[in-house]
This record gives structure tokens, C-alpha cells and sequence, in this order.
């Protein structure tokens, strides 16, 4: 069965590359190497391999950010990357219009670069996967790129009614924006970022030529072609730092790819800035810490040294470490960052075992003997586990059902949209997993057991465990027998059940379950809206409890 798992961003990248880029260094040994610097290798076609990679690191979107990093942890190239951020006169006009839909513009100029057919798909992979993963499938920022030298500067980002007519990119005739949100697939896909709104952003050159309708498309008169020698990058963004981070990775990318970058002034109102924004931060570390962390015994020099390996700056002021971070390195935010850093160019394969320093033999608690006596139960009656991640998307554990009144515990700076928030219920994760798999024959059993959390004045996380049937004749009282089977079989106990509301379940087929009066769970057949939802059409029924409440287990 088909479990929630978020997509992996996948780059292709030649041997040939490899060789070009990492001279003296024989291809067995890079892939010996690349696990270590935190890339998987899916399988190779031919001179290509194809590498997944973390999507905390958007610097891999190419293999151009690839192959930076390899040159620094074979000793090729180490230290900060050198980079050179020219000045142009050239600006981007900011209309106050933008405000209301989609606020932030920033942009660079590349000039006299080489525009080779695997350089072109790269760039067009690099987008694609920046657009996925930082701008969050265009919602949070979007990308263009366009031939430099088709543009009359200045350009103006403003916002034009549904009637304003250019020729997409590709096509060779004009039409209307609403066309295009209207008609193609494209606009059909994206234009639900937008919303509901009276005059859509749109990035337009000095003749009244358009660049951009941004998330959707580019204009036809600004393609890039391999005669294309000079580019203009701009990124719009619902936000000002998430369009500086995705500048950030393009503009060091294409000085990689062998472009003079320089800047652009941004002029919004009666402020101008001038973009992109490469300056560096830096992060103090002790050298305890560090081996704290990575169980090593190195001194400041030898911390310097791998930091260096990782493309970092590093200096050494007694204990401490500064260490420098270039502007395209947004996943580093906090010394654990650094620690693996220094792991990374230390060479995680140089890492040894070791045995603990007790001797003692461990044993299963309590907890893990309740769990796995739960789990033979439910498999003995015929049931498959799921397992799902933690950590889930607000559509998945609130979107499905009417929930919007609770106060769902959140992450900071999520990596991923599927991975927001801690899920304070079993039941909406068995769900998808049930939608994932509505081409697999039925009935469909599944249980879980895993960590539920909640929020208020006090964080708490509770061991729960909870199962779903779906079939045709899936009902309320088929979930009640599976659910006195396990707490019979599995506890010696009895339960009653008493009717109960609950946001999961129909009304009149929804119930709580009580252990000698105490409640511990909750029991019904799933809202027919959700299963709707998740194109479902058979029912289902389901139960949760909470293993903390009804076991005293420890907290």
C-alpha cells in the first residue's frame, strides 16, 4: 500500500561532466562519493546519471551546483566560491497595483554567457524544481527568463484587466490573459494563485512588450534559444526573502555556466534597491560543540579546513569559528547546520564506530510491547499498517474536514508544503493513504499507531492507534467489532460506546469510546464530503484511540 511520501527532486547529470569538471578524479570514485554529500543515486541511462537530492538543498537543483560542491569536498576548489556581482543602469519598475496580488520583483542581468543545449535544460530543470520546492509550486515565487537583448528597459511590473492581449510563449498568435487562464492548460493549473482578482500582475518592457504573466507564462518575444548570449532573470514572489533566496541560487548558477551577473535596480515607490542580493552571513560556533555533535576530537584548524571542503568560510578566533555563508545556502540557519557541514568535508565515510561506553543490554519497554502486541492483533484480523510521517500538510489533517477552529502546531520555514504540521489525529493520514491506493482491489484495512500532537498552553504527544475499513459495505458496526477485538484480545478489556459529534463522522454514526467511564477514543463512518475530497467511492469507517489515556503509558 502507497504511504504519504513528498516528491524528490531528481537532476541529471553526464558523465562526461563529471570529467570535464572534476579532472584527475575517476568517475568510480565520485560515485562512491556522492552518497556522502547527501545525493542518491536513482540510475544511470547511457552518460547520464540521474541523482536525487535533499530538497532542503536547492543549490542541486543543476548539476552545476552539483559539481561546485564535489570540487570542494575533492580538495579541487575549497573555501567561499568567488563571485563577482557587476552594476548596470538598467531598472524594474515597481506599479503600486502589484500590492494586492503578487508584491515582491527582483532581477539580474547575465551577459555573454554560452547557451548550449545541455545548459538550456539544466536552467529549465534548475526553474522547474525551484518553482516545486522553494516557491512551493509557484505560489510563493516564480521565475522567468528572457533574452536580454528583445527588451527595451525600463521595464515596468504593473497589472493589466483580462483583456490585454500578447502571444505566449511558444505560440505565434496573440490572445487575451483570460484566454490563457481560461484555455490552456497552463492557465487552468496556476491561475487558481492568482484567485479572483480584477487585473493580473504582468511584467511589461518599455514598448508595451510582454515579459511576463507571472506564475503562469512568458511572453513569445523574450524566448531563450541557444543564440540567446545575454538574459534577464526575474523573480516574483509573495514575498521579499523567498524571491532573494531563488535569485540568490540562479545568479551564482549562471556564473557557474560561465555569465558576467551583474544587478538591477528595483525601484518601488520612492525607494530603489538594487538586486540580487549576494552578501554572505555568518554563524559563531565553538569547537566543543562541534565535536559534541559529531563524537570527533578535531582542533580549530582542522574544523577550518573542512568547513572550507563544504564551500564555507571559515576563520578560527580561539574556540570559536566564524564561519561565512554565501547567499545561495539557504538551508543553514543554525550551528547544528554547521556541525554537518564540518561532517561533510571531514568526510562522513571517515567517521568510525564505536562501542558505548556502558555495557549494559537493552530491553523493550513497556510502551514497545503494548505496540507491538496491537500490531500482530490487527494483522491477525486481517489488516494491513500504514506507516505516515509526522509531520503532514494543513489540506491533509484540517482541509478534509471542517477543523479550521483549532490552533494546529506548525514548523517555522517548512522545506516542503506536505510537511507543515504536526498532525493532532491518525485518521486523515490513513485517508490519503486510502485515496493513494483506490485503484487496488477492495475491502481495504489499514491501521496505524504513531505519535499525535497537541497543542494550548502546553504541548503534549500521545501514542495513538487507529484503523479504517473501506469497502462497499464498509459501517459502523463492522469498525466496533475490529475495535473490541483489539481491546479484548490485545488488553482484556471491555468498552461501551456513547453517541458523540465528531468532525470526522456522519452525524448519528459517530460515537466516543469509554474504558471503565473514561473516554479514550472515538468511533465512525467518515464524512461522505471528505471521501469526496479524496475521490473516493466506496465507504468508510474508522476508530482512534488514544494509547496514552487508555494504558497510563509514559508521556
Amino acid at each position: 500500500m502507497a504511504s504519504e511520501r513528498a516528491k524528490v527532486p531528481v537532476i541529471n547529470i553526464s558523465y562526461s561532466r563529471f570529467r570535464k569538471f572534476l579532472p584527475g578524479v575517476s568517475v568510480e570514485k565520485i560515485l562512491e562519493i556522492l552518497p556522502y554529500a547527501g545525493l542518491d543515486i536513482e540510475g544511470a541511462d547511457g552518460d547520464m546519471i540521474r541523482l536525487e537530492y535533499n530538497p532542503n538543498r536547492p543549490d542541486f537543483s543543476s548539476d552545476y551546483g552539483i559539481i561546485r560542491a564535489l570540487r570542494g569536498i575533492m580538495g579541487i576548489e575549497t573555501g567561499l566560491p568567488k563571485f563577482k556581482l557587476g552594476r548596470t543602469n538598467l531598472s524594474v519598475v515597481v506599479d503600486s497595483q502589484t500590492r494586492t496580488t503578487r508584491p515582491y520583483i527582483v532581477a539580474l542581468v547575465a551577459k555573454g554567457g554560452t547557451l548550449d543545449n545541455n545548459t538550456i535544460k539544466q536552467l529549465i530543470a534548475m526553474q522547474e524544481d525551484l518553482h516545486d520546492g522553494i516557491g512551493r509550486r509557484r505560489k510563493k515565487a516564480s521565475i522567468g527568463l528572457h533574452n536580454l537583448d528583445s527588451i527595451r528597459f525600463p521595464v515596468t511590473y504593473s497589472a493589466a484587466d483580462p483583456n490585454f492581449s500578447f502571444i505566449p510563449l511558444g505560440e505565434s498568435s496573440p490572445t487575451t490573459i483570460r484566454q490563457v487562464l481560461e484555455e490552456t492548460a497552463t492557465g487552468r493549473q496556476f491561475s487558481r494563485i492568482l484567485g479572483h482578482v480584477d487585473r493580473y500582475p504582468v511584467i511589461v518592457d518599455k514598448s508595451g512588450s510582454l515579459l511576463s504573466l507571472p506564475p503562469i507564462i512568458n511572453g513569445d518575444e523574450t524566448k531563450v534559444d541557444e543564440k540567446t548570449r545575454n538574459l534577464f532573470v526575474e523573480v516574483t514572489a509573495t514575498g521579499r526573502k523567498v524571491a532573494d533566496d531563488v535569485l540568490a541560487i540562479i545568479a551564482v548558477t549562471l556564473r557557474d555556466a560561465g555569465f558576467d551577473v551583474s544587478s538591477v535596480d528595483i525601484r518601488n515607490g520612492g525607494k530603489t534597491f538594487k538586486s540580487p542580493e549576494m552578501g554572505t552571513t555568518s554563524i559563531s560556533v565553538d569547537v566543543t560543540y562541534v565535536n559534541s555533535v559529531l563524537g570527533l576530537h578535531l582542533d580549530a584548524r582542522q574544523i577550518t579546513s573542512c568547513l572550507k571542503k563544504s564551500r564555507l568560510g571559515a576563520l578560527a578566533k580561539g574556540s570559536r569559528i566564524i564561519c561565512e555563508i554565501p547567499r545561495y545556502r539557504t538551508d543553514i540557519s543554525h550551528p547544528i547546520d554547521i556541525a554537518e557541514e564540518v561532517a561533510i568535508g571531514f568526510g562522513i565515510y571517515n567517521l568510525e564506530p564505536t562501542l558505548p561506553a556502558s555495557s549494559s543490554a537493552g530491553t523493550r519497554s513497556a510502551e514497545s510491547k503494548y505496540i507491538n502486541a496491537i500490531r500482530e492483533v490487527l494483522a491477525g484480523l486481517g489488516m494491513l499498517e500504514s506507516l505516515n510521517f509526522s509531520l503532514t500538510s494543513f489540506d491533509t489533517e484540517y482541509g478534509l474536514f471542517d477543523r479550521s477552529t483549532l490552533d494546529p502546531l506548525g514548523v517555522e520555514g517548512p522545506k516542503s508544503a506536505e510537511h507543515e504540521f504536526l498532525r493532532d489525529s491518525l485518521i486523515p493520514s490513513l485517508l490519503q493513504s486510502l485515496s493513494r491506493n483506490v485503484h487496488e482491489e477492495y475491502p481495504q484495512k489499514l491501521f496505524e499507531i504513531g505519535k499525535v500532537f497537541h497543542g494550548g498552553s502546553a504541548i503534549r504527544e500521545n501514542w495513538a492507534i487507529a484503523a479504517v475499513t473501506a469497502h462497499e459495505n464498509a459501517s459502523y458496526t463492522e469498525i466496533k467489532a475490529y475495535m473490541q477485538a483489539l481491546l479484548n484480545s490485545c488488553f482484556g478489556m471491555s468498552c461501551n460506546t456513547a453517541s458523540a459529534s465528531s468532525p470526522f463522522f456522519i452525524p448519528g454514526r459517530s460515537a466516543s469510546i469509554l474504558v471503565d467511564g473514561g473516554v479514550v477514543g472515538s468511533i465512525g463512518e467518515i464524512m461522505p464530503l471528505a471521501l469526496e475530497k479524496l475521490k473516493m467511492r466506496v465507504p468508510v469507517s474508522a476508530f482512534e484511540i488514544d494509547l496514552g489515556t487508555l494504558l497510563h503509558l509514559p508521556q
